[in-house]
């Protein structure tokens, strides 16, 4: 007998006889004459209901159910007499994999966000979690059809590096060195000794060894994990996360900018149109409005303006911002959501930003004070993506970062690109977890990944 999956069993138009499906009972309730069963397989927000009546085979099977029993029920598929509901299961044969006790903590009840994360091992079976899953699988289908679409190679950069490309010093340090009697040399630990021969971590990006490659194949993007020590413990911040970065060869910002804009409003209307269900889960339950928002984004221009217009704009609005504005600061959050929202009411592209505070690889614009970077901000959230057309010469990447304190010496492969065949490029990088955050409304980014890691938690 061959399984279907219960999103195609609601989706038929024609009665399904020998039906199989195999999935957790999600609610149990009895009258004088039948058993209802809410069966969910994870396929689906909805569930189907499987009903049993009292003279059936599968009535004292059904009896002994309870809520988080897994289950393989065989039956037809016919048209439901109830409302709301076009068709039910009328089970031939029930049978019980795996039985759940009284004890099971997912019941029939609302159950707050702190508490799911306590039993991460059983929230995926919740609606919320179950939609956050489909859509992650959604978008991340999405960003590879679009790179792919385009002519873009999907690379693998490393994982475990030997050198920090935000150059905050933020990172997971990597070693097999005996903790309790670390190798010290003239009163400094000894790194030659260690696995690698050298002080290792774990990725915060995978950019630079990405242009490497964006110098050799062209246009190509990553897409993987990436791990940042910052000992946050604010609602957008994670220490483990998954990065999207496409590099581009020979483009310059103008072209990150269209790239980003493009890249946007496909994965967005990717996810309005194959997530119909879960995204009015949702707007209704979560963030009432996010439909319409992505929809809104999808059909607007993207407004290009500088740095210094932005904060121009920002200083003559007379708004009691908790930051106060002058030319040279970070951009924050507060700043972000008013330009999108009450100053240009659509997503912008920011661009020239003061070079010290941004990273060392942006390209320097003949001011000498500002950089080739730009971030991407959106209504609701504010920056979603950051960019930049990186710099490719030689002798001004190398004072750049003698300028920030960084030494050369740790970087000599990433200089080396610029002495051989070195050409313009650009590229930037989306955090996977903020656009499933912003995608689905929900106020924690812990709520948007299976296992979140974060200070003091790294459970399941």
């Amino acid at each position: 007998m061959k399984r279907v999956r219960i999103s195609q069993c609601l989706q038929s138009n024609v009665p399904l006889q020998d039906c199989t499906i195999a999935g957790w009972v999600r609610t149990k309730r009895e009258s004088k004459e039948n058993i209802f069963i809410e069966v969910n397989d994870g396929s689906c927000l909805s569930n189907l209901q499987v009903v049993v009546g009292v003279g059936d085979s599968s009535f004292e099977v059904a009896q002994r159910l309870h809520t988080g029993a897994s289950v393989y029920i065989h039956g037809n598929l016919v048209p439901s007499p109830a409302a709301g509901q076009k068709w039910e299961l009328k089970p031939v044969s029930i049978t019980v994999f795996g039985d759940a006790d009284q004890s099971y903590p997912l019941q029939k009840k609302k159950h707050s966000f702190e508490f799911l994360r306590e039993i991460a091992h059983l929230r995926p079976r919740t609606n919320t979690m179950g939609a956050i899953m489909r859509i992650r699988n959604q978008v991340a289908y999405a960003i590879h059809t679009f790179f792919q679409q385009k002519g873009f190679l999907y690379v693998h950069t490393p994982i475990i590096t030997t050198s920090d490309c935000e150059g905050a010093g933020e990172m997971f340090q990597v070693t097999t060195l005996d903790l309790v009697q670390l190798p010290v040399v003239d009163g400094t630990i000894d790194y030659t000794q260690d696995f690698f021969g050298a002080k290792a971590a774990l990725t915060v990006s995978g950019q630079l060894e990405g242009e490497l490659l964006a110098m050799a194949l062209g246009d190509i993007y990553t897409f993987g994990p990436t791990f940042r020590a910052e000992n946050s413990n604010t609602t957008r911040h994670l220490s483990e996360f998954w990065m999207v970065e496409p590099e581009m060869a020979f483009a310059t910002l103008e072209d990150d900018c269209a790239l980003a804009e493009e890249f946007l409003r496909f994965i967005f209307t990717w996810v309005l149109e194959k997530c119909q269900e879960d995204m009015k889960f949702f707007d209704e339950r979560i963030k009432p409005g996010i439909i319409q928002n992505l929809e809104f984004i999808v059909k607007s221009s993207f407004e290009i303006v500088t740095y210094t217009e932005a904060i121009k704009k920002l200083q003559q609005s007379n708004e009691p911002f908790e930051f106060p504005v002058h030319w040279g600061m970070d951009l924050q959050t507060e700043h972000e959501r008013w330009l999108t929202e009450k100053y240009f009411k659509k997503p912008i592209i920011v661009i020239n930003y003061p070079k010290a505070i941004k990273a060392f690889y942006m390209k320097l614009n003949d001011d000498n004070n500002t950089v080739r970077a730009m971030d991407v901000l959106v209504p609701g959230v504010g920056e979603i993506i950051g960019g930049s057309e990186r710099e490719d010469r030689y002798e001004v990447l190398l004072a750049r970062m003698q300028e920030m304190g960084l030494n050369p010496d740790d970087y000599w492969w990433y200089l080396d690109i610029r002495k051989f065949g070195s050409a313009p490029h650009a590229g930037f990088g989306l955090g996977f977890e903020r656009a499933i955050q912003f995608i689905t409304g929900m106020q924690n980014i812990r709520d948007v990944i299976a296992f979140p890691r974060t200070p003091g938690n790294a459970k399941f």
